[in-house]
């Protein structure tokens, strides 16, 4: 047999070196990308790995219900009363000797004149005479008789124009009678107021109310075929 030595040639070790660069730059690689962990990971790793013991699990308590809130209603601000004042009159101390002047009358002042009330005008005064009526007599006497003709004025053809003043009183009654013109025959005139006195007539008005009136009246006398 032949016996071979190993012999380090240049070659060899330069493989061997660089097999051995290889190899720390792969860890070194592996290393900083975390792939393989350092000592103190792997410590860590290592106690990791016990579970630790579990916690006991405590039944949960039923919660209680809500209580029922109840709003107060909000009470009045009461304001803060102010605190009465004390009012201090400081009066000059008068010697016993010293008259004393007593304080003027106070001044008054003029009351406003007191206006009167409106006076109301007076109503006019009614007329204290009798109402003159402005038609004949004859139109407000319902009830009239013409006068009768006397056969002696016939007979001595007297004729002529009466008119008589007539006054009434609130009844309607014919009061006084007189000639206010004359026919110029005694005969005729006298029986122009026999006639008018028995005569009954409306009562005149004043405002509603019945008064006294005066009214004339003629009467004609004339003599037919003359």
């Amino acid at each position: 047999m032949f016996r071979t030595q190993n012999k380090l040639t240049p070659d060899r070790m330069a493989g061997l070196v660089f097999a051995v660069a290889m190899h720390a730059a792969a860890l070194y690689g592996l290393w900083s990308y975390r792939l393989i962990p350092t000592p103190e990971d792997a410590a860590t790793l290592f106690v990791n790995l016990i579970n630790p013991p579990q916690p006991e699990i405590k039944p949960e308590q039923p919660k209680p219900p809500p209580r029922e809130v109840k709003l107060e209603k909000p009470r009045p601000v009461e304001k803060p009363r102010p605190e009465p004042q004390q009012l201090v009159v400081e009066t000059p101390v008068l010697a016993p000797s010293e008259p004393v002047a007593p304080p003027p009358p106070p001044k008054l002042e003029p009351l406003p004149p007191i206006e009167a009330p409106p006076v109301p005008p007076p109503a006019p005064a009614k007329p204290a005479g009798p109402v003159t009526l402005s038609n004949e007599l004859s139109v407000s006497c319902p009830e009239r008789t013409p006068p009768n003709y006397p056969a002696a004025a016939k007979r001595m053809g007297e004729q002529g124009r009466v008119v008589l003043r007539v006054e009434l009183d609130e009844n309607g009654r014919i009061t006084a009678a007189r000639i206010a013109t004359s026919s110029g025959s005694a005969r005729l005139d006298d029986a122009s107021l026999a006639a008018v006195r028995q005569w009954h007539c409306n009562p005149a008005r004043r405002d509603g109310e019945a008064v006294r009136a005066v009214a004339l009246q003629p009467f004609d006398f004339i003599l037919e075929g003359r």
